[in-house]
C-alpha cells in the first residue's frame, strides 16, 4: 500500500519540474542553501541535505497536503489551527531490512514508525512573545534486524526500537534578545540539537546520527531516540554565524537495571513517561561556526562543530576488581574498580564541495565526525564517520540523494585486555574483540512532494567488534553481515 501511494505521487505533474524551476521554488521558499535550517537547528551548509529522514534533528518541510486536493486539510482544520499557531505533521517511515550472510543468523524484518510532531507557537495562541511548546509521539512496531540477527553495535537502522506506543519529546522553549538566546525546559532529547551532521540525515543506519561510542557507553544508551529525558538547554547564536548550546539532561532515561531479566532499558522506560530526575546528570556543551553562508561567498558552506560532555555517575573498570587484580583471574573479587565521572569530546565538519551551475541547490556534501571518551571506562572508546552524499546526480531527478558513507567503533584497550586475560585464565581460545565498522550505499528517491523510497545497503565488518557467535558450539566469531533493504516514507 505504501509502495502503491508512494508511485501514484511519482506520476503526479507538481513532479514535473525542471531544475531551474525547483532552484527558483526553493529560493522562493527560503530554502536555499546558507539561508535555511539546517539539521539541527544552525544554518543549512549541506547542499545534499536529504528532503526526508528518519533522524530527530532532521529539518522537514515538504508534505503530501497540497497532492491531496480537498482531502489534504478536511473541513478547513489544519489551517484553523495553523493560524491560531498550531501545526502538525504526521511522518510514517517503513522498512523492509533483511541479512542475506552473516550475523548469528539470517533473517529478514519488517519494521515502521509513526511520529506525531505538534509545535505550539504561544504568540498567535496567548499573545506569549517568544514562546513555543513542541512534541513528538511515536508508535513504533516491528522487528529489529540488529537485536534479532545481526549482533552488531552500530545499529543498521535509526528507527529501530522495541515495539511501543511511547512519549518522545515534550518541552517548552522562551526566546529572548530578538530570539539570539533560547532556554529550553521539559523532557529532551540529545540528538535533535548535538553532535549533528547535516550530510548525515540520508543515511539509514543510526550512527550516522548519534555517534556510536556515545550511544555505547552512556547508561541506557543516553538521552536519544526513542528515550528522551528530563533536561534543560540554553542555546546563544549572536549572529548567523555563530551558535554556543549547553545542555543539562537526567543522566539516564530508564534507571538502572535490577536483574537480567530487566536490562532492557527501553522495557524499563516503556512508554517514555519515567520522566526520571534523580539520576547523576549529563552536561553536552557545543559550538558551532557556519562559514560562507553570505549571499555572494566565494567559497562552498561549511560547518565546524566541537563538543564535549560529562557524566557524573559511576562507571565500571573493563578489566580491573576494585583490587586492580583483572575480572578474569581466579583471584578476583568480581566486583569492577568503580570510576567516578565519565567524559569525551567530538568534532565534525559539514562542508558543500560543489554545486551545479545551473541548479546551486544540487552539488555534493561531505561530512567528518570522530568521538573520544577514556579507555578505562569505555567499551568504544574511539568513534570516527566519514560521508559523501550528492542531491540530483541524475538527470531529471533534482531531489533525489545518492550517499556513501563509513563508520568505525573502536573496542578499547582495556575491553581486549579482559579478552586476552580471559583467554590466559581459561587456556581456551575465544575471539578478542577489535572494532566494528559498517559501509553504507543508499540513494533516496523523491516521488513527490513528503514521499521518498530508499533502497539501501550496508556491510558491517566484524558485528559486535568481533565476538563470537552465540549459535556457534566451536565459539567462532560472528561472520560480517550483508544487509539489504527499502525504506518508504511519507509525511503530512
Amino acid at each position: 500500500m505504501l509502495l502503491a501511494l508512494a508511485l501514484s505521487f511519482a506520476t503526479s505533474p507538481a513532479c514535473a519540474e525542471t531544475p531551474a524551476e525547483t532552484a527558483a521554488r526553493l529560493a522562493a521558499e527560503g530554502r536555499a542553501i546558507g539561508s535555511a535550517r539546517g539539521a539541527g537547528g544552525d544554518p543549512q551548509t549541506s547542499v545534499a541535505q536529504s528532503v526526508t529522514s528518519s533522524r530527530p534533528s532532521a529539518n522537514l518541510d515538504t508534505s503530501i497536503e497540497d497532492q491531496l486536493g480537498p482531502y489534504g486539510d478536511p473541513f478547513g482544520f489544519r489551517a484553523y489551527l495553523k493560524e491560531r499557531g498550531v501545526t502538525y505533521s504526521l511522518t510514517y517511515i517503513g522498512e523492509s531490512l533483511g541479512n542475506v550472510s552473516g550475523g548469528f543468523r539470517r533473517r529478514g524484518i519488517y519494521e515502521g514508525l509513526l511520529d506525531l510532531e505538534i509545535d505550539v507557537d504561544l504568540g498567535p495562541l496567548l499573545g506569549w512573545t517568544g514562546g513555543a511548546l513542541h512534541t513528538n509521539l511515536f508508535q513504533i512496531h516491528g522487528a529489529g534486524l540488529s537485536r534479532s540477527a545481526v549482533g552488531n553495535l552500530i545499529t543498521i537502522s535509526g528507527i529501530e526500537a522495541l515495539p511501543s506506543s511511547r512519549v518522545y519529546e515534550l518541552w517548552f522553549e522562551q526566546k529572548f534578545f530578538g530570539d539570539q538566546f533560547g532556554l529550553k525546559i521539559g523532557q529532551i532529547a540529545a540528538d535533535t540539537e548535538f553532535a549533528v551532521t547535516q550530510t548525515g540525515t540520508v543515511f539509514v543506519n543510526s550512527t550516522f546520527g548519534w555517534p556510536n561510542n556515545m550511544a555505547v557507553v552512556h547508561p541506557s544508551g543516553g538521552p536519544i531516540y526513542p528515550l528522551a529525558v528530563p533536561g534543560i538547554r540554553a542555546k546563544y547564536v549572536p549572529n548567523p554565524n555563530l551558535s554556543f548550546q549547553v545542555g543539562l539532561f537526567d543522566g539516564d532515561p530508564a534507571g538502572p537495571a535490577r536483574g537480567t531479566l530487566d536490562s532492557d532499558p527501553q522495557r524499563r522506560n516503556r512508554t517514555g513517561t519515567n520522566f526520571r530526575t534523580s539520576d547523576p546528570p549529563l552536561v553536552i556543551a557545543e559550538a558551532s561556526y557556519a562559514y560562507n553562508i553570505e549571499a555572494g561567498s566565494t567559497g562552498e558552506a561549511g560547518t565546524i562543530t566541537l563538543g564535549g560532555w560529562y557524566h557524573f555517575g559511576r562507571f565500571d573498570s573493563l578489566r580491573f576488581d576494585e583490587n586492580g587484580t583483572s575480572l578474569a583471574a581466579s583471584s578476583s573479587t568480581g566486583v569492577p574498580r568503580r570510576f567516578r565521572g565519565q567524559a569525551g569530546l567530538y568534532g565534525l565538519i559539514d562542508q558543500t564541495i560543489y554545486r551545479e551551475p545551473d541548479d546551486p541547490n544540487d552539488g555534493a556534501s561531505v561530512f567528518l565526525r570522530a568521538s573520544g571518551s577514556p579507555a578505562d571506562r569505555s567499551l568504544v572508546d574511539v568513534y570516527a564517520d566519514v560521508g559523501i552524499a550528492y542531491k540530483g546526480l541524475l538527470p531529471g531527478r533534482s531531489d533525489d540523494t545518492i550517499g556513501l558513507a563509513f563508520g568505525l567503533s573502536r573496542i578499547s584497550p582495556q575491553a581486549r585486555g579482559l579478552d586476552a586475560d580471559t583467554i590466559l585464565a581459561t587456556g581456551i581460545a575465544t575471539p578478542r574483540r577489535s572494532s566494528e565498522a559498517v559501509i553504507e550505499a543508499t540513494y533516496q528517491a523523491v516521488l513527490g512532494p513528503g514521499v521518498t523510497l530508499q533502497p539501501d545497503f550496508q556491510y558491517v565488518f566484524r558485528p559486535g567488534g568481533g565476538i563470537a557467535n552465540p549459535r556457534d558450539a566451536g565459539g567462532a566469531r560472528l561472520r560480517n553481515a550483508a544487509v539489504f533493504g527499502l525504506r518508504g516514507t511519507i509525511r503530512y
